[in-house]
C-alpha cells in the first residue's frame, strides 16, 4: 500500500498556483480600492479646507452691493456666503415659511419678499421664529414698514429638492421643506422673472423690534470629517497588507525547507 509523502510535492502546488494568482489578484484589486478611497479623502480634505477658509474671509469682507454680486453670479463666480447690503420695502403680507430648527428650538425661518428700487423683488431669510408664532399677528411689531436696509449673506438658491427624504414642500399650509425660489414666489402671486435668483440671509446686526425674527441664523460650521475617513481607509490598507504578510510567512513555514 503506497504512502502518502509527509509534505506536499510538486505535483500537489500546481493545482494551488490558480487559487494563489486569483486571491493575489482579489487582494491587489481590493488594495487599490481602499487606497483610491484613502486619497480621495485627502483631496476632500484639501477642497473642505479651503472652502472654509474662503468663508471665513467672506464672513469677515465689508457688505457690497447687491449689483456687485449680481456681477459676480453673471461672471460664474461663487456668491454663497458674501457679505451683501440691500434696501428696500418688506411686503410682510407675503412672508414664506421655512421649516427649520435654530438653537435647539424647532420653527422657521421668514423669508420676506422686499421691493428694490428697481422694482425686483429679493427674498430675504430675516431670522428664525418659534413654531407658536408662525402667525405674523403674534410678532406684528417686528413687522419693519418703510425702506429697510439688511445687511447679511448671499446664498444660492436650489435648482430641485435636494434628496428623496426631504418632504415635499406643502404651498396650501405655507410650509417649506426646501428652499424653492420660484415656488415661494408664485405662491404669493409674484412673478418669478421679476425675483432676484438666489436670498439673502440677515445677518445678527438686524435686531427686530419685539425680537422676532431672530436674525443671524446662518449656519456656517460645515462638516469636516475627511480626515478621519482617510485613516480609517488607510488604515484598513495597511490591514489588509498586514494580513497578507502574515500568510505569507505561515505558509513557508508551513512548507520543508530544501
Amino acid at each position: 500500500m503506497a504512502t502518502k509523502p509527509p509534505f506536499p510535492t510538486a505535483s500537489d502546488k500546481a493545482p494551488g498556483r490558480g487559487r494563489v494568482i486569483a486571491t493575489a489578484a482579489v487582494v491587489l484589486a481590493a488594495l487599490a480600492i481602499l487606497l483610491s478611497l484613502g486619497t480621495w479623502q485627502v483631496e476632500r480634505l484639501h477642497w473642505k479646507e479651503g472652502l472654509l477658509a474662503d468663508i471665513a474671509e467672506r464672513r469677515a469682507a465689508a457688505p457690497v452691493a447687491l449689483s456687485d454680486i449680481e456681477a459676480i453670479r453673471k461672471s460664474g463666480g461663487d456668491i454663497e456666503y458674501r457679505r451683501v447690503s440691500v434696501t428696500g420695502k418688506f411686503d410682510h403680507a407675503r412672508e414664506r415659511h421655512f421649516f427649520a430648527t435654530f438653537n435647539g428650538q424647532t420653527g422657521f425661518y421668514v423669508y420676506t419678499p422686499m421691493t428694490l428700487a428697481d422694482g425686483r423683488v429679493l427674498f430675504v431669510n430675516r431670522g428664525f421664529v418659534p413654531y407658536e408664532m408662525k402667525d405674523p399677528k403674534t410678532r406684528a411689531a417686528g413687522e419693519a414698514v418703510g425702506q429697510q436696509t439688511v445687511t447679511g449673506y448671499a446664498r444660492v438658491r436650489l435648482g430641485e429638492k435636494p434628496s428623496s427624504i426631504v418632504p415635499n414642500n406643502d404651498t396650501a399650509k405655507n410650509i417649506f421643506y426646501w428652499k424653492d425660489l420660484d415656488a415661494m414666489a408664485s405662491t404669493t402671486g409674484i412673478d418669478p422673472a421679476g425675483v432676484v435668483q438666489f436670498f439673502v440671509d440677515a445677518d445678527a446686526s438686524v435686531v427686530n423690534p419685539g425680537g422676532w425674527p431672530k436674525g443671524g441664523v446662518t449656519q456656517f460650521d460645515l462638516p469636516n470629517s475627511h480626515l478621519q475617513y482617510a485613516v480609517t481607509w488607510y488604515g484598513l490598507a495597511a490591514a489588509l497588507i498586514a494580513v497578507v504578510i502574515g500568510m505569507i510567512f505561515r505558509r513557508k513555514r508551513a512548507w520543508p525547507a530544501g
